[in-house]
């Protein structure tokens, strides 16, 4: 019946729009400056919504359809939702490529929402969309470097090679060579994101708007606004050139205890435009490959430990926080000033790319968003409550919130046992995280509702952190919540003596760092005596 109704639903939603989108197309096409364009905004905006509808549709009926009559909690019900939610998994992935571009970064967002889809979804994602996106055609790669500097590649460079060596959502990086000898990457950014990307935003705005009008509880408004508002952003690549080395000057300035461990690739102005970034190459592997970052002889538990650090410093300290840290985008070397050790260990270096897509956090929301997860990490359930609700959580959904950041339930989180954050990824805690997710959806939906969007940025960029620790380590780490203690807690110390320079206040943050001592020893020691005793049981 539900699935019927969909069916329903959707096609009309399909034939309405494209009547309607159809119908204003001769008369916007009649009066804009550049008729062609319109043209094929006018006609990629209906397609896409029947290839929208035809594929929501079809994974409503296999639902309803394979499920039908098969009891709740059992066994062949289990079995059969699994292999639904795998078939629909693989339709979503297909729509995603056929559609390209805003498409490809959704299946890469969910990829990350374990707290939120099932685990089918995720898998399905993660493996396909960060390294398997279409590829524009050397033809079309030419057509830009004509639009935006006048000449083909083989002029530009002495050597340019036409295969690409990585393609994402917006673009595809190619290797290069300037005509002083330098290695460069260049990133050239898909010829139709010109054209379909609004097609690709007034798509989304009215499945999104159309399906919360039929299903209430299904209210994801908020990513249509953060869409309207990154985008632009990141498909103008001098912004993104800005980041990187406004990134980079803050560890400088910030954070010069870890700055030689982090870099982001220089940029070459000249031969850059908002459509095209040409910027050093860097060898370097991927951050979840382990078998090379052990070949380079750098250990994944140190690579952990700095990625926590890192995008700790840049949330607590900086309040410039690269929102989009999948594995693709953060590479591995070692660091080019150390020497190895007697076992051949050495020290690693974390590569940043793709600064698309930065926030700005206000001195407030750092420090709320600070005092959050330093109430998190040391187990106090007052401070938790307290910030929640000052970033928009409310009084009756704070748990919720607090269990989204950390993937724990309420029992957990408050637990204050030190180990009481880290998930082993065991099965156990797989079937709890599917089962939270489903029992709580609606209010998971309402609590995204609320959150400010930059809060929203800050739990994308938390789940892309999460599943790069996962990869590293095959579970979370005890180390990594000390480290995120410990930034939070300096980024408060430091905070308070912004505000005021008073005796009464150089005294209280001296008593505050002897607390945070205090307690940061006790962490360790108790991480000590986990490690003993879990070496002495095997």
């Amino acid at each position: 019946m539900a699935a019927r109704f969909l069916l329903r639903s959707q096609l009309k939603l399909a034939a309405a729009s494209t009547a309607v989108l159809g119908g204003a197309a001769a008369a916007t096409v009649a009066t804009s400056d550049d008729p062609s364009k319109v043209l094929k905004l006018c006609t990629a905006v209906p397609l896409r919504l029947v290839r929208d509808s035809i594929t929501a549709a079809n994974i409503a009926f296999d639902y309803e359809y394979s499920l039908w009559g098969l009891p709740e909690g059992s066994n062949e019900r289990s079995k059969i939702k699994h292999e639904v939610h795998l078939r629909s998994a693989l339709k979503l992935q297909e729509l995603c490529f056929k559609n390209g571009g805003i498409y490809i970064k959704l299946g890469q967002h969910i990829g990350q929402l374990e707290y939120l889809v099932p685990q089918e979804y995720v898998q399905t994602m993660r493996e396909s969309m960060l390294n398997k996106c279409p590829v524009s055609s050397y033809d079309q790669v030419c057509e830009v470097f004509k639009k935006e500097l006048g000449e083909t590649p083989e002029k530009i460079f002495s050597e340019f090679d036409p295969v690409p060596i990585a393609s994402a959502s917006l673009a595809q990086v190619h290797v290069a060579r300037t005509h002083d000898g330098q290695k460069v990457a260049v990133k050239v950014q898909h010829t139709h994101m010109t054209d379909t990307a609004a097609a690709d935003q007034a798509s989304v705005e009215l499945i999104v708007n159309t399906l919360h009008r039929f299903f209430p509880s299904f209210d994801y408004r908020w990513l249509v606004d953060e869409i309207a508002e990154s985008l632009p952003k990141e498909l103008d690549f001098l912004v993104e050139a800005k980041n990187s080395e406004k990134c980079l000057d803050n560890f400088q300035k910030l954070s010069p205890h870890i700055a030689h461990y982090i870099y982001a690739p220089k940029i070459h102005w000249n031969l850059s435009t908002t459509k095209l970034l040409t910027m050093e190459y860097i060898d370097g592997v991927q951050v979840n490959d382990l078998k090379s970052i052990r070949r380079l002889g750098v250990q994944p538990n140190e690579v952990a430990r700095l990625v926590s650090q890192a995008f700790a410093e840049m949330m607590f300290r900086h309040g410039f926080v690269h929102c989009d840290p999948h594995a693709a985008n953060l590479l591995v070397r070692p660091l080019p000033s150390s020497r190895k050790t007697i076992l051949g260990k050495r020290k690693p270096q974390l590569i940043l790319l793709d600064h698309g897509l930065y926030k700005d956090l206000d001195f407030q929301t750092r420090t709320n968003y600070a005092a959050l997860w330093k109430g998190l990490v040391f187990a106090d359930a007052k401070a938790i409550k307290e910030n929640s609700v000052k970033l928009g959580a409310g009084e009756d959904l704070y748990a919720l919130f607090a269990g989204i950041l950390t993937m724990r339930p309420w029992n957990r989180v408050i637990d204050t046992s030190v180990d009481h954050l880290v998930i082993q990824g065991n099965e156990s805690d797989r079937s709890e995280l599917q089962m939270y997710a489903s029992q709580y959806f609606p209010q998971i939906s309402e609590l995204l509702r609320r959150l400010p969007r930059v809060i929203l940025l800050m739990l994308k960029t938390n789940d892309c952190l999460r599943s790069v620790n996962n990869s590293l380590l095959q579970r979370s780490s005890m180390e990594t919540f000390y480290i995120i203690g410990r930034v939070s807690s300096e980024a408060l110390i430091e905070a308070k003596l912004l505000q005021r320079k008073s005796f009464l206040t150089w005294l209280s943050v001296w008593l505050d760092e002897i607390l945070l001592e205090a307690r940061l020893l006790a962490m360790q020691v108790a991480l000590w005596l986990l490690r003993t005793r879990k070496t002495l049981n095997l």
